[in-house]
């Protein structure tokens, strides 16, 4: 499988690799999937991360590689509470919702306890990353993202849209540039889907209507 971290194409002097390529491709359709309230969503976020893993070594970033290891994870379980409460709403479909404040303050703090967790531990052993802050911060804002989504939480893309700020100028200095592009994406389909999923949240589930 060695021919995933070998070099796809290059463009205006960036060098894509096929495992940055593909899984970052995966990723995106996972994503609008996400948006579309769909149960494919987890299986794709899980092709993407086991993809992505590859890619993150090959660019010696411990906190991209945790990443995916945690997208793993948080996948298989948020696949698992879909399957649990996709008859919630009134069409078949994943019902959202907002957060209650105390949601909200749990995933702040649980992000900033996390990042200067992460953070700091990248920062005692630095060969487990060369931007150990910035590492940290997307490594800890994707876990909250998917936890959000897992929960049918509308937050879910205000986390995205916080981890992109961080994660586009990360991936290009790193040589991902097929990733830093991928987030631009992201930025714009993290917009439509916060649109939706808060239009959704708004729209009230009638009573013994048929799920």
């Amino acid at each position: 499988m060695n021919w995933l971290n070998s070099e796809a194409f290059a463009v205006f002097g960036q060098h894509i690799m096929w495992s940055d390529m593909l899984g970052n491709v995966i990723g995106l359709i996972a994503l609008a999937l996400g948006w579309r309230r769909s149960i494919l969503t987890w299986p794709a976020q899980l092709l993407s991360g086991l993809i992505l893993v590859g890619a993150y070594a090959s660019a010696h970033l411990a906190g991209g590689v945790g990443k995916q290891l945690l997208v793993i994870g948080v996948a298989a379980w948020g696949w698992w509470q879909w399957n649990r409460g996709r008859q919630q709403a009134q069409d078949g479909s994943i019902a959202v919702r907002f957060a209650t404040w105390r949601e909200r303050g749990a995933l702040a703090g649980g992000a900033l306890l996390g990042t200067l967790a992460v953070g700091g531990l990248f920062t005692l052993f630095p060969s487990l990353s060369w931007s150990p802050w910035a590492d940290a911060y997307i490594f800890v804002g994707t876990l909250v993202a998917m936890v959000a989504q897992a929960r049918g939480l509308v937050e879910f893309w205000f986390a995205w849209l916080l981890v992109d700020l961080v994660g586009v100028p990360l991936a290009f200095s790193s040589g991902l540039a097929f990733s830093g592009l991928v987030y631009v994406v992201y930025f714009a389909l993290v917009l439509w889907g916060m649109r939706d999923w808060w239009l959704r949240s708004r729209t009230p589930v009638l009573e013994g209507a048929p799920a």
